[in-house]
């Protein structure tokens, strides 16, 4: 079958389509269970790009197939799984997404509405349920203001489309008009600028108090600030470190303000308390059915020109999810 191959980790420029064998056995992550998926979409991601320059923590030695996410049919699955062939499903693989044919881990994927195709079904699994996680590690209730930091990005737009489903106001910081846009589409209440003085624009919408929550995949150099532009009692999420840098915490700033911050990692989470990624699963698979996720797809390739993709994935230019087509 045809592949998009990273032969070595020198960066998403050096990947190439090539032939490779079928998938065999189970995904690392499927405890042993086979469920192989005939690939129609594939979403790349932060993931990606990670990968391809070795900087991921659970990447794969090269040569490796690319491609962190998937939508398709499923062809082949095996008793227990929860899944049989002609089942419509997306999933997050990690690697390996970027080829006819791939095996899946069950707790990592979601059966698909019909309703939605395949190119927005690449765009759902990774974003989503980062996004409900973080949510669900925040503790906010309905009537709470949070922030939504790279709010015009994968897991920013994800986070604010699920603002309604947990009843709560989405402050959105974007860096340019074009965000702004895509921020307000996806269901910002508000938005700020990143190269502004937004913290000032968090005490103003809120009356001086400051947001209930801070959802932030960008982390860098703003992370004081987020602090800063919670109320009292309030919690920062950390969901990534989209801006580059991992920033560290002066603890006095927790202890005066009675402050939390908390991350997001389903997987050891599950490890420890067993059932998480199966329940995080299932509430994005009922958000799904319901019509309540609505991803952005922000760019489409052809498969021919997935190496291309996978070099767009690494520039953080593109609003939205980048997707490549592998079969029309």
């Amino acid at each position: 079958m045809h592949a998009l191959v990273v032969p070595a980790l020198d960066g998403p420029a050096a990947a190439r389509i090539a032939e490779v064998p079928e998938p065999v056995g189970s995904h690392e992550r499927a405890r042993g269970q086979r469920v192989v998926v005939e690939v129609h979409a594939t979403g790349l991601s932060v993931i990606d790009a990670l990968q391809a320059n070795g900087a991921y923590q659970y990447g794969a030695p090269p040569p490796y197939v690319a491609g962190s996410e998937i939508a398709g049919v499923v062809v082949e699955a095996d008793a227990g799984s929860g899944f049989t062939p002609g089942d419509r499903v997306g999933s997050i693989v990690f690697w390996g997404g970027l080829a006819e044919r791939a095996v899946v881990a069950p707790e990592y994927t979601v059966k698909l509405p019909d309703s939605m195709d395949f190119e927005h079904g690449a765009a759902v699994y990774l974003n989503w349920s980062t996004a409900w996680y973080a949510y669900h590690r925040s503790r906010v209730q309905p009537g709470d203001t949070v922030l939504v930091h790279g709010a015009a990005g994968g897991v920013g737009t994800a986070l604010l489309d699920l603002a309604a489903v947990f009843g709560v106001r989405a402050v959105a910081v974007v860096s340019s008009d074009e965000k702004e846009r895509v921020a307000r589409a996806a269901g910002a209440t508000a938005v700020l600028r990143s190269d502004g003085n937004w913290l000032d624009g968090v005490r103003e919408l809120t009356g001086g108090h400051g947001v209930d929550a801070v959802l932030d995949p960008v982390g860098g150099d703003r992370f004081t600030d987020s602090l800063r532009a919670l109320r009292i009692g309030g919690t920062l999420v950390v969901i990534g470190f989209a801006g580059g840098s991992i920033p560290a915490v002066r603890v006095n700033r927790l202890l005066l303000r009675n402050l939390t911050v908390t991350g997001v990692s389903m997987d050891t989470m599950d490890a420890e308390h067993p059932g998480t990624l199966a329940r995080v699963r299932d509430e994005v698979e009922r958000l799904l059915a319901e019509g309540r996720i609505h991803p952005l797809v922000g760019a489409a390739y052809s498969f021919e020109d997935a190496a291309a993709a996978l070099v767009a994935s690494g520039e953080g230019r593109t609003a939205g999810k980048i997707v490549v087509r592998v079969r029309s």
